[in-house]
């Protein structure tokens, strides 16, 4: 039994589906949202300078973005003041950043390479593998997960 001072929280995670190109968020083992994503139109992978997505377990180790406008471009996770366009083709990193830790021995590298949940530019290719190693996001749907987890929240990114 819980002590009256004790507060239970739910256990949020994420699963991102490299095959399925879907990020799940769940709640003690419950499905609560799908989003559709990109992953790297390069592979699978860890090695530093290849453009992949690793696989394994990671953490969201730090939130950026809190309050930026929808579209908003950030640069070394600082909100550059311009509001992207849609389209082009530079992969640009918008709305919301959640920064992944790795938390294993073949995925440690993960924050050293910059590997993000991200908005971006390129909407039209959310679905399809496009990106340069990050998990691609919607603006909105990175903007509405942004606001639901904590940093912390395990990550598991599947092939």
């Amino acid at each position: 039994m819980n002590e009256p001072d004790q507060k239970v929280h739910a256990t949020l995670s994420l699963l991102v589906n490299v095959p399925r190109q879907t990020l799940e968020l769940h709640e003690d083992g419950r499905l609560l949202r799908q989003f559709p994503i990109s992953t790297s139109r390069f592979g699978l992978g860890s090695e530093p300078g290849s453009f992949k997505t690793p696989l394994g377990k990671f953490a969201v180790s730090e939130k950026h973005g809190a309050g930026a406008p929808l579209g908003a471009h950030f640069v070394s996770r600082q909100f550059t003041g311009n509001i992207a366009a849609p389209g082009g083709e530079e992969d640009l990193v918008l709305t919301r950043i959640l920064w992944l830790e790795g938390l294993e021995p073949g995925n440690a590298n993960t924050k050293d390479r910059y590997i993000y949940i991200h908005g971006t530019n390129q909407e039209q290719l959310i679905g399809t593998p496009a990106s340069h190693g990050c998990v691609r996001m919607k603006n909105a749907d990175i903007q509405e997960l942004y606001d639901l987890i904590p940093e912390g929240t395990p990550v598991e990114i599947v092939a």
